[in-house]
């Protein structure tokens, strides 16, 4: 159940308001008085809680990253009786995501894609949610069998993130559909139906 707005901490407001913001603008593009500005929140507030942008930035990503891969798993999970059933429902878990109001992409691609400097924690938080997830995807292919499970999830992971982007850049619906119809290709090479 969502929180109402009043509800929320000022730090809270904060990071939620930001959130909205870097997803549909940018980080870069998203200025600490547009935050302040949508949040209600006065600058003052703003800095007793984060000291600098960055480090709003950080806290924006950690709890996104909460709220995205828990998503990511529920609905995977929810979507397919059996480890290989559930592979494939990443494609419809995507294909639901691509169709939303206020998707602008992922959010850990777009800000990896602003951050030049490998070393920054800003990147090394992008990193760790990319392999969290193919580590996700990695147990599934572990739990269905498949003959090469870091190789499958890879190649799983890989059509996600080629879905994402293509989504994103074309708005084609048809785009998570293309990469399921990858997906099982995939999937029946690594662990062949049962008979």
């Amino acid at each position: 159940m969502k929180k109402k707005t009043s509800s929320l901490s000022k730090r809270e407001l904060l990071i939620k308001t930001a959130l909205e913001l870097f997803a549909k603008n940018g980080i870069h593009a998203t200025g600490v008085d547009s935050i302040v500005e949508q949040s209600g929140v006065t600058k003052k507030t703003l800095y007793a809680h984060f000291r600098s942008k960055d480090e709003l930035v950080l806290a924006v990503l950690r709890h996104y990253d909460g709220l995205a891969r828990n998503e990511f798993m529920r609905r995977v999970e929810r979507g397919g009786k059996t480890p290989r059933t559930r592979l494939l429902a990443i494609f419809d878990f995507a294909q639901r995501w691509f169709q939303e109001r206020n998707f602008y992409g992922c959010l850990f691609i777009n800000t990896i894609g602003e951050y030049s400097d490998d070393e920054t924690p800003i990147r090394q938080i992008c990193k760790e949610y990319k392999r969290l997830v193919k580590g996700y995807i990695h147990e599934l292919c572990e739990e269905a069998g498949a003959s090469n499970p870091m190789e499958l999830a890879e190649e799983l992971a890989l059509l996600l993130e080629g879905a994402t982007v293509t989504a994103q850049v074309s708005q084609n619906p048809k785009t998570a559909q293309i990469a399921k119809r990858a997906a099982k290709a995939l999937i029946d090479k690594a662990i062949p139906p049962k008979n």
